[in-house]
């Protein structure tokens, strides 16, 4: 009984000093599924913090349904994104970041871009859960480095 409860007083800590985004030299991974935009299948980004506002990273997203153009060079999406985080601006709880962003990348051979505004709650230091949407979505899991 007593390594339960101190598991739980672990866990409760490690919840307490979650934090979403903490600015310049912050890290995050998202992993998930792409629902809608150019196609449905799996996606993965990168983030990193550039300062208190602005972070920039890179996405890739793999379709298996549901191609750009029912074209099936489509299947690929590979990306560079920037987001604007509002979780100061908007005095949000620690946990919780919010960020509207832009991806410009290629699909197939054609040009891609996308808008989304994104949603991050960490439940732990490094676990939270993540879900864009936009003209190109995902929801999944949040990685904390």
């Amino acid at each position: 009984m007593k390594k339960v409860f101190l598991l739980v007083i672990f866990f409760i800590g490690t919840a307490v000093s979650a934090q979403a985004y903490t600015g310049s030299g912050d890290q995050k991974v998202n992993f998930g599924v792409a629902a809608w935009g150019y196609g449905t299948g799996i996606a993965a980004t990168y983030d990193y913090g550039l300062g208190s506002l602005i972070s920039v990273g890179a996405g890739f997203n793999a379709y298996f349904d549901r191609f750009k153009n029912d074209d099936r060079d489509n299947r690929i999406f590979a990306f560079g994104r920037v987001n604007f985080h509002l979780n100061s601006t908007l005095d949000l709880p620690s946990k919780l970041d919010i960020y509207p962003g832009l991806d410009i990348g290629v699909v197939g051979r054609d040009f891609g871009l996308g808008a989304h505004i994104g949603a991050r709650y960490f439940f732990t230091e490094r676990l939270g859960v993540f879900a864009e949407i936009g003209n190109n979505g995902s929801l999944g899991v949040s990685l904390n480095f």
